[in-house]
């Protein structure tokens, strides 16, 4: 008897319920809000963005399907790497994670034109995954209320390069970022990583941390110098490799290095060439043999 009354009231509960949806979703329709408030924009798939340490990147989010232009101030952002939420906004009320304090902004002259993408300062390998962006509805942070617009796949690099520099130069080692924490270095001959620098270390008569830039010097290079080095995150993350050759006629090395690699580009074309040029003596010496 129960379980009968409780079904009567499910009916009736869904018979007054259904009418609302459908004015709800006709009042949006009128109203030129209808992406804005429910519907799923096109485009809806994942973005792939890649990026380096240290650099400004942008994860696109946009509404422009809206036939009506929305308030920047009744317009609810949320940004996600699921299950943490990243960004918050509504009108002047801003909210960041953590982690993203100072780095992240969605800018409100935007908003008004659909633009609601993010932006990350500063970014950093531990900012790597997925962001998805959403529209809370009637300003409530429950999963029923917010409505999907955007899902981004964000990958950041380290940077990777090389140096050549003479005896007695400086060389100039970049940092990239203020999230930079240690530089470690291998030596050519050696398999072992030694710790040559951390923040907040004081500068010494070779080494020497720019007061303004995220840059570390080190003086006078000796041969010994030569070898790998690695600049560190607070979380032992790479934010660079750099490999070093120190060589006394350092223009010479490189000249030599390149024609080294374009001989080895140039060894399949030749081999290539070669046989070529035997096949068709061979088909010469067949057709004057027939003859």
């Amino acid at each position: 008897m129960k379980s009968h009354l409780n079904s009567q009231k499910v009916n009736t509960m869904e018979g007054v319920l259904m009418p609302l949806r459908l004015f709800l979703y006709l009042q949006c329709f009128l109203t030129g809000n209808l992406v804005g408030c429910f519907a799923l924009p096109s485009g809806a798939h994942q973005v792939p963005i890649i990026s380096m340490v240290g650099s400004q990147v942008v994860l696109p989010c946009s509404w422009k399907g809206s036939r009506k232009e929305m308030t920047p101030s009744a317009c609810h952002i949320q940004w996600m790497s699921p299950p943490h939420t990243v960004f918050e906004q509504l009108g002047e009320d801003k909210w960041q994670a953590a982690e993203f304090e100072g780095r992240v902004e969605v800018p409100l002259e935007k908003l008004s034109s659909g633009d609601c993408s993010l932006i990350i300062k500063d970014v950093q390998i531990r900012d790597t995954g997925r962001y998805e962006s959403f529209i809370v509805v009637d300003g409530v942070r429950s999963k029923s209320s917010r409505v999907f617009i955007q899902s981004v796949k964000l990958s950041v690099t380290d940077h990777k390069s090389q140096q050549f520099h003479k005896p007695g130069e400086d060389l100039v080692l970049e940092l990239y970022t203020s999230h930079s924490f240690a530089v470690v270095f291998q030596s050519r001959n050696s398999s072992v990583w030694e710790s040559l620098w951390k923040r907040g270390d004081e500068n010494t008569e070779r080494l020497e941390k720019h007061p303004q830039f995220e840059q570390l010097t080190i003086k006078n290079l000796q041969s010994s110098d030569e070898g790998i080095y690695k600049v560190l995150d607070e979380n032992d993350l790479s934010v660079s490799t750099m490999q070093l050759y120190v060589e006394e006629n350092s223009s010479s090395f490189r000249i030599h290095q390149g024609h080294e690699k374009m001989t080895a580009d140039a060894a399949p074309t030749s081999s290539c060439s070669a046989l070529l040029l035997m096949s068709v003596l061979l088909s010469c010496f067949q057709v004057l043999h027939l003859h």
